[in-house]
């Protein structure tokens, strides 16, 4: 089983500890995660996420749940929460944290329906790998939200990592592919998975929402470029 995420995860919470996982991008090399960020509390989260959390309500869909670090909160608040995660390990992980109702399943498979919130955090656009990728992530998750259902959503404008000092840029913004279109190499002790991840700026998701039928609102700005967006049909 080639999952690093996934084995990364299982291990922290199996010894407490774990090797950071590696990341290398077409735009950064040798960056790396703490296994540890899958399990943080509530109070170390990002703003953009607490705020998410706080406007959760009725039934909801964790999607990409990972060790539960989201799903987990909203359980204990008395929300009807599934987690949707199609890592084996992750899931097995979840369980053992007694997060009650854990879905192993690629999301595209999944067509369970009629939640009130779908939870996509972590930068829930790059499931979507391009921006063809999201509208094909929006009209899926559209089948599975309730009449007035909403999707929380967050991403990250990255246009600030080719701004030049003088205020130009040093790549094309304009060119056929979408500067947020990313491919990432995830490694740990061995093990290599690669994909495409997508960071999309709020004007972009809200005009690729749009020819999925919802309505886009921001409803929350981080430090780092980063923002929460709220999708209603």
């Amino acid at each position: 089983m080639n999952d690093p995420i996934g084995q990364a995860i299982f291990d922290y919470y199996v010894k407490g500890e774990a090797e950071n996982i590696k990341i290398n991008t077409n735009y950064t090399t040798n960056e790396y995660l703490s296994p540890s960020y899958f399990f943080r509390t509530v109070a170390i989260m990002p703003l953009i996420e607490q705020t998410a959390l706080n406007l959760s309500l009725g039934k909801t869909l964790d999607v990409g749940a990972a060790a539960g670090c989201h799903t987990l909160p909203l359980q204990n608040k008395g929300l009807n929460v599934t987690a949707l995660e199609k890592s084996l390990l992750s899931a097995d992980v979840m369980k053992k944290r007694a997060v009650e109702n854990v879905v192993c399943a690629d999301l595209y498979e999944f067509h369970e329906g009629n939640f009130d919130t779908i939870l996509l955090l972590m930068n829930g656009t790059g499931i979507g790998g391009t921006i063809g990728g999201l509208r094909k992530l929006l009209l899926h998750l559209k089948k599975l939200l309730s009449k007035k259902g909403q999707i929380l959503i967050d991403s990250s404008d990255i246009r600030y990592l080719f701004e030049e000092e003088d205020g130009s840029f040093w790549i094309e913004l304009t060119n056929d592919k979408y500067f947020g279109e990313m491919r990432y190499e995830v490694t740990y002790q061995g093990m290599t998975s690669c994909f495409n991840w997508l960071f999309v700026d709020f004007n972009t998701l809200s005009d690729v929402a749009k020819t999925a039928g919802f309505q886009c609102r921001l409803i929350a700005e981080g430090l780092h470029h980063d923002y929460l967006a709220q999708l209603t049909s």
